[in-house]
């Protein structure tokens, strides 16, 4: 996963937000890394209660979101976006497999 930050700007999309840093750095052999804060509480059944803040933090710049928990509305607001976006969904149990980093790559290089 640490080869990530070779084309990407790693950072917490969590609905821990800065608290990621006290558990998942040492699970996953990351540094610690900065996060997105959101304005409101974390939602159940999907992870539409991120996107104002993931499209604040990223701009017009592409952004590539990992997440566990993508619904309707995270696919629809990635096909409107005017910046190349992509959305990796993860299974709960299994997280940021190899298989996604390699794919993350790609995507990366695709764009340049």
């Amino acid at each position: 996963m640490l080869r990530l930050s070779e084309r990407f700007e790693l950072v917490w999309a969590s609905g821990w937000e800065d608290k990621a840093n006290f558990y998942l750095p040492q699970l996953l052999g990351l540094p610690e890394l900065p996060h997105v804060s959101f304005d409101v509480a974390a939602g159940s059944g999907g992870a539409h209660w991120k996107l104002a803040a993931l499209e604040a933090y990223a701009g017009e710049r592409a952004i590539a979101w990992i997440d566990d928990n993508f619904d309707a509305s995270c696919y629809e607001w990635a096909e409107r976006r005017g910046a190349p976006t992509l959305l990796v969904p993860t299974e709960p149990d299994l997280g940021l497999e190899e298989g996604h980093v390699d794919a993350l790559t790609a995507w990366a290089i695709s764009l340049h």
